[in-house]
């Protein structure tokens, strides 16, 4: 398929709540945005060591593990819905409670390695979702979690999602 690049999402393409997201990401070309992300997402996860993942930064915050795996949680959950919209199905789609997730997966058993892996594994697969949208599907829109949200909107969601939690992570788990 030829290269089609998304445009920009309009404010009228997700919640207001995800502007903190979709403001984070530059440009128009989201595809490249989460290629690039990836590289230096890795760059960033593969530096912790093991004994580093469980810290937490403050009592009753997540552990490094945990946030990494709430953020490979999320990005599955949007990219279905960017899947299940730009297929121009219109089922509304639930949301999901991120720390009942979290508390569900004891990731004292799941190792640093795995889970950047799995986050790599997981972002490719959202690489090939998005490069493969059409152009009109770009724009086609769904209701997630009582809001209505465009494909587009949920690409930059996704990417401007994986940055601001790894700029906490450099922030508060990492200094």
């Amino acid at each position: 398929m030829t290269k089609v690049e998304s445009g920009r999402p309009g404010t009228n393409e997700y919640a207001e709540y995800y502007a903190k997201y979709t403001e984070r990401i530059p440009g128009s070309d989201i595809v490249s945005v989460l290629e690039q992300q990836l590289e230096s997402t890795l760059a960033v996860l593969r530096k912790i060591d093991e004994h580093k993942a469980e810290f937490r930064y403050e009592p009753g915050k997540w552990s490094i593990k945990q946030l990494l795996g709430h953020v490979i949680d999320t990005e599955r959950v949007f990219a279905y819905r960017a899947m299940v919209f730009s297929r121009n199905d219109t089922t509304a789609l639930p949301g999901f409670d991120q720390d009942k997730w979290a508390e569900q997966v004891d990731y004292s058993n799941v190792t640093m390695a795995d889970l950047t892996a799995e986050f790599e594994a997981v972002r490719r697969a959202t690489i090939a979702l998005f490069r493969n949208v059409e152009p009109a599907a770009w724009t086609r829109r769904g209701t997630a979690n009582g809001k209505e949200v465009t494909v587009r909107g949920l690409a930059f969601i996704s990417a401007g999602h994986v940055d601001h939690h790894i700029e906490i992570l450099k922030s508060r788990y990492l200094k």
